[in-house]
């Protein structure tokens, strides 16, 4: 029995062409890799609870969503590089990829280091705690986590490059192994300082940012000595003008993931402000619980960005099709599985958090797996259209969908006193792009054969 199911798996990895076979054999290792790291997330929860207690936690994620706003300095450049370097390994021009990673790694360096200096100038005079509400006496606590997670955002922007590298040569199992690595040392410092300290934000920050980036900087070292030794950067191949594409590309991915933040990122803001930190926490709970499934689906998706542009650079239309239609089974396989943690989802709270420790309401639970469902149907598209580069009519979009979310959060809440749920429809509403434009973007260019704005 053993022998005969492990013969099915090799022979389901190993058939179709030879990038259906990579793709399948990325899905399978980040899968299993990203189960891993979703149970460590899920257990860095309760434990970071404990260890400090429900109002800082939801200080936490405050801090780190609002620190998270700063990632739109990159430009957009890691996903433009992304998408130049599989190009470019597709059509076999190593000195070309070399000057794009080198480029890249330069650009970002430069900004990053601007704006950590601005940063530093500017913090001491900034009042975390009026602006956060919350208690005078945590000013300076606040002050210094900021820093310390401000400085973590941007150095990993830049070591965070090897990722991008790893991704778009189609290898995103190891990118995850990578990760994982960086959150299994986290939970392993948590739970030392647990045994070891009192309860305190600051060491909280220190453990939850020192961790990756140390992880990050040795697979640096590593991949870029072996592997990818011959895409290492070096100053010789600094070339800002021979990547004017990555630069250009960038500038529309920079508008997309400055919407994506002020989309997603300002939820914890919102709430922290309007309803209490407490709500935060609830939000956060309930959001990482369906974000298990989001996550499942995103690790089973994420090869198919490179794939779709190594195909699309190759012409193989049919071969985006056929994924495109195995993605919509597989997002039916993810409703269903959905739909159950809703009807277990008391009893999943209680076990993972503990009983008495916060309540979540059935409606909240309801939204969040709605809200899911839409981003993971509209992720399939969206993640088509990144990889062949056709971003004009999702680059419109965004100058709506995040003030359009903005308006419908604070309209829920005020006018409909619809609490945490008022997050998850907005999302659901405001993802236009997601759920109407990018399919019909995709029926018009694979479908209907169209060009014009569809393919720009």
């Amino acid at each position: 029995m053993h022998r005969n199911f492990s013969t099915i798996v090799k022979q389901f990895l190993s058939s179709g062409t030879e990038r259906t076979h990579v793709l399948k054999k990325n899905i399978a290792g980040s899968f299993f890799l990203k189960l891993i790291g979703i149970i460590i997330s899920l257990l860095l929860v309760p434990l970071t609870i404990h260890y400090v207690d429900t109002e800082s936690y939801g200080i936490w994620l405050t801090v780190s969503s609002i620190t998270g706003w700063f990632a739109f300095f990159d430009i957009g450049l890691s996903n433009g590089l992304r998408n130049k370097f599989t190009e470019a390994v597709t059509k076999k021009d190593t000195q070309l990829a070399k000057t794009y990673v080198s480029s890249t790694y330069a650009m970002l360096s430069a900004i990053f280091f601007v704006v950590w200096i601005i940063f530093i100038l500017i913090n001491n005079y900034i009042d975390w705690s009026s602006l956060l509400n919350v208690d005078q006496s945590l000013s300076s606590t606040l002050s210094s986590l900021f820093l310390i997670v401000f400085t973590y955002f941007c150095i990993q922007f830049i070591l965070r490059i090897i990722i991008t590298i790893l991704t778009a040569d189609q290898k995103p199992a190891k990118a995850s192994l990578i990760d994982v690595a960086g959150q299994l040392v986290s939970l392993l410092i948590i739970f030392i300082l647990t045994k070891t300290t009192q309860g305190s934000l600051i060491y909280l920050g220190i453990s939850l940012c020192l961790a990756p980036l140390i992880v990050l900087l040795i697979s640096n070292l590593i991949l870029f000595s072996t592997k990818y030794k011959s895409y290492r950067p070096s100053f010789s191949h600094i070339n800002i003008d021979s990547c004017k594409s990555i630069f250009h590309l960038g500038i529309v991915f920079f508008v997309i993931q400055v919407a994506g933040l002020i989309h997603y990122q300002s939820a914890n803001f919102i709430i922290g402000r309007y309803m209490g930190m407490e709500d935060v926490t609830l939000y956060n709970i309930t959001y990482k619980y369906f974000n298990v499934l989001y996550m499942g689906f995103l690790t089973l998706l994420i090869p198919f960005w490179s794939a779709a542009t190594n195909a699309y650079v190759s012409n193989d239309h049919e071969w985006i099709k056929r994924a495109v239609k195995k993605y919509h089974l597989v997002l039916f396989v993810f409703i269903i599985i959905g739909v159950l943690m809703f009807c277990f989802s008391s009893v999943a709270y209680s076990i993972w958090i503990g009983k008495d420790v916060i309540s979540i309401p059935y409606m909240v639970s309801f939204w969040c797996l709605l809200s899911t469902i839409s981003m993971m149907f509209g992720s399939i598209f969206v993640n088509l259209m990144n990889g062949i580069g056709a971003l004009k009519i999702q680059f419109y979009s965004c100058f709506v969908s995040p003030f359009l979310f903005i308006a419908l959060c604070l309209g829920l809440l005020k006018y409909f006193n619809m609490g945490v749920c008022s997050i998850f429809i907005a999302s659901i509403i405001s993802n236009v792009n997601g759920i109407v434009l990018a399919p019909l973007q995709y029926r018009k260019i694979f479908i209907e054969g169209k060009g014009g704005i569809w393919k720009a």
